[in-house]
């Protein structure tokens, strides 16, 4: 529970802003129920998956066969992202509708020296054009010389976990098999990179916190 309201709850009526097309994800019946007690829409898929992006992929299947729509995109929001704010999920959405675009995702500026320490925290280089070059728990780039204080002088930036897809690149992905970068830092997106695959992404100004401990909960409703 997030104040008077089931976390996925936040979730849901965030995107539901945005999207006129939304299901609920789960393997969880539980989590099936409570988002139909709110008058959302889940979706029932397999426990043998190894990563979101595959429950994703097996959703956006069964709705689609269940809508007839041949959709041609898919974004994937996490449902530990109840502050995740409509601008930001309209800049994605212009982001993956660009030419080109085979995956598109958010980032976000940071100078916290904490923030860039935590392996916790995702971290992502990117080139000119705003395409990924790698992601990492690490500190990138590293701070070679301190003496120019990097936190100050150089824009670090951190992942924000939504991602957009093309629909017919969502099917490629799932069909990937596991790298070894993927496996060194559990970030499956570097899989995609490995693989050759673009990921496009935009910036954010407002650092939208997940809920991954039960600390973060406790934070969240005390701000709430």
């Amino acid at each position: 529970m997030l104040g008077q309201k089931p976390m996925i709850q936040w979730v849901y009526e965030a995107a539901s802003r945005v999207f006129s097309h939304l299901v609920v994800a789960t393997d969880d019946r539980r989590i099936g129920d409570v988002v139909e007690s709110f008058g959302g829409v889940a979706v029932m898929t397999s426990p043998e998956h190894q990563t979101g992006t595959e429950r994703c992929a097996e959703a956006f299947r069964l709705y689609r066969r269940e809508t007839g729509i041949d959709f041609t995109h898919v974004v994937n929001i996490q449902g530990d992202e109840p502050l995740i704010k409509k601008e930001q999920l309209n800049l994605l959405k212009a982001c993956l509708l660009e030419e080109g675009t085979e995956i598109a995702t958010l980032i976000h500026p940071t100078r916290d020296t904490k923030e860039v320490e935590n392996p916790n925290t995702v971290k992502v280089v990117i080139d000119p054009d705003y395409k990924a070059l790698y992601f990492s728990r690490s500190p990138i780039p590293h701070i070679r010389n301190p003496v120019h204080n990097w936190i100050e002088n150089h824009c670090y930036f951190i992942h924000l976990g939504i991602y957009g897809f093309r629909a017919a690149i969502l099917e490629k992905l799932i069909r990937l098999d596991p790298t070894p970068l993927e496996a060194a830092e559990s970030l499956e997106q570097l899989r995609w990179l490995e693989h050759g695959f673009t990921i496009r992404t935009r910036e954010t100004s407002d650092r939208v916190k997940g809920v991954d401990t039960p600390e973060d909960l406790e934070a969240l409703n005390a701000l709430l």
